[in-house]
């Protein structure tokens, strides 16, 4: 029998690269087929695995197999505040999707840092704030503003997807870096911000409908603008503490006031002709979703927040709109069928990385200060789809 090399290592390092990748031993070892026990005496010190072994956990946890010969455990990317959690429930553990998510978006701001510092240029300072005191209306008519983002403008942008790719355009401008991820679950969170005086961060979740996605821009938008990092779940009725409740109703209001300003939005003539209390037709809420390229959802909600729609009709359209969505995925996959959809790579690198971050790539290389295989490697993609990203970002 071929002898059985062990991994000299620090236990502290499989620890940690278990917890931050946000598996629990249990679960961890049944990935690798290990026992607990097993995987528990490797993290003790009591045992090592060997370097096979050593291999599955490293690629379990999307680390470089260098890394767990570390001497100790590097200080990863933890700043990430829950918003929706009680104090008696301890702090929330993340799946591993969304860990790996907030990991790769803290890997890439850092990435575009020195990328910028390698060209001497200077990014461009956020320097929009507000605070939770401040009317949520106003601060939507400041982000308007400071976007320069008009009313007349907002609707001639079309439908869903050129909306949700202005709103992000123009927040990338105000010096904010935007990623899409495509490993979180629809029911696990919206998206994520992470605070910083150079290049703050939004991540959207890209499985998300678009003007769920737009929605949940500006909510974390209103997160930065307050210096907050944080998670945002899509269960905007868990249980959390009253100080973080009340700075996810301000945020989400931010958003609301910002997709449909109220003067604009009591003015519509759907809204001015019925004054009070209604029960709105379906075609009716449809339409003020088309001219705010918002959802039916939140127009309702808007509708509830002026007093035009009773809160048990606000509950019954979000739970048909729930169910109707929850119909619509369905018929999707069963459409798709094993197959799938061809994937357009050039597409998905652009909407997923955003263009700031591949423009500071390929600006680099065009500097010869990193090499086709670096931009390869960066942007995730093969080295052939290159020149069709550098096109659509338009620096071919």
């Amino acid at each position: 029998m071929a002898k059985r090399f062990k991994a000299t290592i620090n236990p502290a390092l499989l620890t940690w690269a278990r917890t931050t990748a946000s598996y629990d031993l249990a679960d961890a070892a049944e990935k690798i087929k290990v026992e607990a026990d097993a995987l528990s005496a490797w993290e003790a010190g009591q045992d090592q695995p060997s370097i096979a072994q050593l291999r599955k956990l490293a690629t379990l946890y999307k680390r470089p197999l260098a890394v767990l010969y570390l001497p100790e455990p590097p200080i990863d990317f933890q700043a990430m505040h829950d918003f929706r959690r009680l104090p008696d429930m301890g702090p929330r553990r993340f799946s591993p999707g969304l860990a790996l998510e907030v990991r790769r978006a803290q890997q890439r701001r850092e990435l575009t840092i020195e990328l910028y510092q390698e060209n001497l240029v200077a990014p461009t300072p956020f320097s929009l704030q507000t605070n939770d005191g401040t009317d949520p209306e106003a601060v939507g008519d400041q982000i308007r503003a400071a976007l320069g983002i008009r009313h007349d403008q907002q609707g001639r942008w079309g439908n869903q997807l050129p909306a949700f790719r202005e709103w992000r355009t123009k927040i990338e401008e105000a010096g904010v870096l935007v990623f899409q991820a495509s490993r979180i679950e629809s029911d696990e969170a919206s998206g994520f911000a992470f605070w910083a005086e150079t290049f703050p961060l939004i991540v959207v979740n890209r499985k998300d409908v678009y003007p769920r996605r737009t929605f949940s821009l500006l909510h974390e938008l209103a997160h930065l603008m307050l210096r907050q990092s944080g998670v945002s779940e899509t269960n905007v009725d868990a249980p959390r503490p009253a100080a973080d409740a009340r700075i996810e109703v301000f945020c989400n209001h931010v958003a609301a006031a910002t997709l449909m300003p109220r003067a604009q939005f009591m003015a519509d003539a759907l809204v001015a002709q019925r004054p009070g209390t209604h029960e709105w037709p379906d075609d009716a809420i449809q339409a003020l979703s088309v001219t705010y390229n918002t959802s039916r959802e939140g127009v309702v909600r808007r509708l509830l927040t002026f007093g035009r729609v009773t809160q048990g009709f606000y509950d019954r359209k979000r739970a048909q709109y729930a169910a109707e969505f929850r119909a619509q995925r369905q018929r999707e996959r069963e459409a798709r069928g094993d197959d799938g959809i061809p994937r357009d790579m050039p597409r998905e690198t652009i909407a997923d990385f955003g263009r700031p971050f591949i423009r500071a790539v390929i600006e680099n290389y065009h500097q010869d200060r990193i090499t086709l295989s670096d931009v390869s490697g960066y942007l995730g993609v093969k080295v052939r789809h290159i020149p069709v990203i550098e096109s659509q970002v338009g620096m071919a």
